[in-house]
C-alpha cells in the first residue's frame, strides 16, 4: 500500500460508505464523508419517532463474509442480538410460514391444486421456457402454477412492472440456488446439504436498530480524525487537470467545494455521470438517463397493542391492497419499543416517484396503511395512535431490459477516471445485500491505499448464495 496518504472524498454515508470510509480511518488517511440526508445510513438507517424507533424494511445482519461478520462485531460488539427467524405470507386471506411449510401449502392450495402445481413443475422441468425474464427463471424452477401462487403478484407489487418485463437476473441474483425440490426439503424439514441464504433461520440484529451500527462507524470515523458531514448534497464533481477532484455540495449554509485527490461514490450511479465534469461521453450520458430506481415508502404506525402479530415481518401476497410488506419492530428487538404496552409497525410500499401516493401527505398514508392492515386483520385501527411516514427516492435499483447494457456503457466511460470507484447498492446499479455493498467500500478504501481491487467483482460469485462457508 502507498505510503501518502491520499486525501478522500466518499459520497454517501451508508453502509458502503461508511465501510470505506472506516478502513481508511484505520490507516489514518485523511478521509471526508458528503450525505445529502441528516442522518446516516442509508435505506438501513432507523428512524426514531417520540423513543419509538423504526428500521427501513427490517435488516438482518448475516453473512458468509467472514471478514463482514468480524467488522460488524468489532464496531457494535455485545449491543449485536442473535435473533431467531420469524416470517409469514399473507395470501388469500390466509397467513402462511415462510419458508413455506408441505402442511401450509396444502391447507391454502388444496390437494388437487397442489398436485397440479407439481405437475405443472414436471411439465416446465421438461419443457422449460425461454428465459429471458423473472417470469421464465421462476417458471422453469418453480413450475407455472407455483411462480402464479407465490411469485407474481408481490414481485410485481414490489417492482410496479409485469414480470416479464423484470430481468432474469433479478431472480438469478436473488434466488438463484433456490429450486422447488430445495424448497421442499425446507418445507418437509429435511436436511439438504444446502441453505438459501433467503431461508436461514437467525440473524444479528442491532438492539436500537441497524441506525446503531452506523452511527458507531460515523462516531470512529471521527474519533480518528476524519469527517461525517450531513446534509450536503453533492451537486458536481469536476476533474482538474493535474488529475485531482473538486466536489461541489449544496446546503442550508450555501455551496462548499471539497478538493480530494480520490473519489468513492455510492450516489447513483446515472447521477454520477451526468453532474461529471468534463462532460461524459454522448452514450454515457444517455445511458445514465435511462436507469431506473423503485422508490419506497414506510408508514411507520405505533399501536397501543402488544403484539399485533407472533412473527417479524410479512410479506403480503394479496392484490387487493397496495402494502407489500410488514413489519413488527419489537419483534426485531424489544428495545425498538419504549412502551411495552404498544407496537411499531412498518407498512411498506414500493412506488414510482411520479405516482400519486408518492405525493399525498402524510396524514393520508397513515390512514390508507392504518385501513389497510386492518382489512387483512393485522390491527385494530382504533388502536392506533400515532405515526410518521419515511420516503427513499431510489431504494431499489430497477433490473428491466437493457439496464445491463445501460450500466457497461457508464461503466466503461468510468474506469478511464483513475483514482475513481463506485460502490454499493446506487452506485454500482446492482440489487448487494448490506454485505456486498461494505465489502465494495473496504476494496474501494485499499484501492486508495494502493491496492488493486476490482470493486465490480463482488456479488458475481455463483457459490455465494450456494453453500454456507464464510468467505475469507
Amino acid at each position: 500500500m502507498s505510503d501518502t496518504p491520499k486525501q478522500t472524498v466518499v459520497i454517501g454515508a451508508g453502509p458502503a460508505g461508511l465501510a470505506a470510509a472506516y478502513h481508511l480511518s484505520e490507516y489514518n488517511a485523511p478521509v471526508t464523508v458528503l450525505e445529502m440526508d441528516n442522518i446516516v445510513g442509508g435505506i438501513a438507517r432507523t428512524v426514531e419517532h417520540k423513543g419509538f424507533r423504526f428500521d427501513l424494511g427490517g435488516h438482518r445482519f448475516f453473512t458468509k463474509m467472514k471478514r463482514i461478520d468480524e467488522l460488524w462485531t468489532e464496531v457494535l460488539g455485545d449491543d449485536l442480538l442473535l435473533r431467531p427467524r420469524s416470517s409469514s405470507i399473507f395470501y388469500r386471506g390466509k397467513f402462511m410460514d415462510y419458508p413455506l411449510r408441505a402442511s401450509n401449502v396444502f391447507k391454502t392450495l388444496g390437494v388437487s391444486e397442489t398436485l397440479a402445481a407439481v405437475g405443472s413443475y414436471l411439465w416446465n422441468r421438461i419443457f422449460p421456457v425461454p428465459e429471458e425474464s423473472f417470469e421464465g427463471w421462476v417458471t422453469n424452477r418453480f413450475g407455472r402454477r407455483l411462480y402464479q401462487h407465490f411469485f407474481k403478484t408481490y414481485t410485481e407489487k414490489a417492482w410496479g412492472m409485469p414480470c416479464t418485463e423484470l430481468s432474469a437476473d433479478w431472480a438469478a441474483q436473488r434466488i438463484k440456488s433456490l429450486s422447488l425440490w430445495g424448497a421442499m426439503m425446507d418445507a418437509l424439514s429435511l436436511k439438504s446439504k444446502t441453505q438459501h441464504t433467503t431461508l436461514i433461520q437467525e440473524f444479528r440484529y442491532p438492539a436500537l436498530g441497524p441506525g446503531m451500527m452506523w452511527q458507531r462507524f460515523r462516531e470512529l470515523i471521527e474519533e480518528r480524525g476524519g469527517r461525517v458531514l450531513l446534509d450536503r448534497r453533492v451537486v458536481s464533481i469536476r476533474r482538474q487537470p493535474e488529475g485531482t477532484f473538486t466536489i461541489t455540495t449544496e446546503s442550508a449554509e450555501g455551496e462548499a467545494e471539497f478538493q480530494a485527490d480520490a473519489v468513492i461514490s455510492s450516489m447513483p450511479l446515472g447521477e454520477l455521470v451526468r453532474m461529471f465534469e468534463p462532460v461524459a461521453e454522448t452514450g454515457a450520458i444517455e445511458a445514465a438517463g435511462k436507469l431506473r430506481y423503485r422508490a419506497f415508502m414506510c408508514a411507520n404506525l405505533i399501536v397501543r397493542q402488544e403484539d399485533p402479530f407472533s412473527g417479524q415481518w410479512i410479506y403480503v401476497h394479496d392484490p387487493q391492497v397496495r402494502v407489500a410488506r410488514v413489519q413488527n419492530f419489537k419483534n426485531w428487538s424489544p428495545q425498538m419499543v419504549p412502551d411495552p404496552a404498544c407496537a411499531c409497525i412498518g407498512a411498506e410500499y414500493f412506488v414510482w416517484q411520479e405516482d400519486e401516493l408518492w405525493h399525498q401527505p402524510d396524514a393520508e398514508v397513515i390512514e390508507l396503511a392504518t385501513s389497510e392492515l386492518a382489512q387483512i386483520g393485522i390491527i385494530d385501527p382504533a388502536r392506533v395512535v400515532d405515526g410518521i411516514v419515511v420516503r427513499s427516492s431510489h431504494a431499489y435499483p430497477v433490473y428491466d431490459a437493457g439496464y445491463q447494457d445501460h450500466v457497461r456503457c457508464m461503466r466503461e466511460w468510468l474506469q478511464r477516471i483513475e483514482n475513481l470507484w463506485v460502490i454499493g447498492r446506487n452506485g454500482q446499479h446492482r440489487y448487494n445485500n448490506m454485505d456486498h455493498s461494505m465489502m465494495t467500500g473496504l476494496l474501494s478504501a485499499e484501492n486508495v491505499l494502493g491496492a488493486d481491487h476490482d470493486v465490480w467483482d463482488i456479488n458475481v460469485e455463483q457459490d455465494y448464495l450456494e453453500d454456507r462457508q464464510a468467505r475469507e
